[in-house]
């Protein structure tokens, strides 16, 4: 958080523990993969359940897919995304160079440890698919509405509530609500002022969204 934000009006609340005093310490962000370089590793059904998921969420993400062999819907599915390269070879640890984060969703764990290995000495984001110990992020559930999205998380714990809490939110977002967004960015730009009156400004015009008066 930047100074002039934490003058503003914005704060956070306090974060709400579980029962058992935990808490999901979880830093999220929202990644341009269409500017960084993905290692994908793995060419079978969790290789193209994660592929799919970041390409339903990021369409034009520089992907490469490592594998000796893939199923046929994964080509598909790299046919259709010209930002995705599918190469037929098995892993080797040059293919980690200018990368910027991996994947590795192979059937052979070795070779999936052997991976979370080599990129940790590159200081490489790793994910080892359905290992929770041998992943650096996770890909939570993800709720898009044109220039809203939301991301969701269980700290690892249950994929299938964050899937739940995805279609409530998805049911909940009005449809219309990019026109909304827009609106409000046209009318920030219209705003005088320095940052913290102009933080005064919007919290002022968009109480209504909290269900307040």
């Amino acid at each position: 958080m930047s100074k002039n934000e934490s003058h503003s009006n914005i704060q956070d609340s306090a974060p709400l523990l579980g029962v058992a005093g935990e808490r999901n310490e979880l830093y999220p962000i929202f990644l341009k993969l269409h500017q960084l370089n993905v290692l994908l590793v793995g060419g079978g059904n969790v290789g193209l359940e994660k592929l799919s998921f970041m390409l339903k969420s990021s369409p034009n993400a520089n992907v490469e897919v490592v594998a000796p062999k893939f199923l046929p819907q994964l080509e598909e599915l790299a046919q259709k995304h010209p930002s995705v390269q599918l190469t037929y070879k098995k892993f080797n640890r040059w293919m980690l160079r200018k990368r910027h984060m991996v994947i590795a969703c192979t059937d052979d764990l070795k070779v999936n440890k052997r991976v979370y290995d080599l990129a940790r000495k590159r200081y490489l984001i790793c994910n080892i698919a359905d290992t929770p110990p041998l992943c650096d992020y996770y890909l939570g559930g993800i709720v898009t509405k044109g220039h809203v999205k939301i991301a969701i998380s269980t700290n690892g714990k249950s994929p299938t509530t964050a899937k739940r809490l995805r279609e409530f939110f998805e049911e909940i977002i009005p449809d219309d609500i990019n026109s909304m967004v827009e609106n409000l960015n046209e009318y920030r730009k219209t705003l005088k002022g320095n940052f913290e009156e102009k933080v005064q400004k919007m919290n002022e015009i968009t109480q209504a969204l909290k269900g307040k008066q």
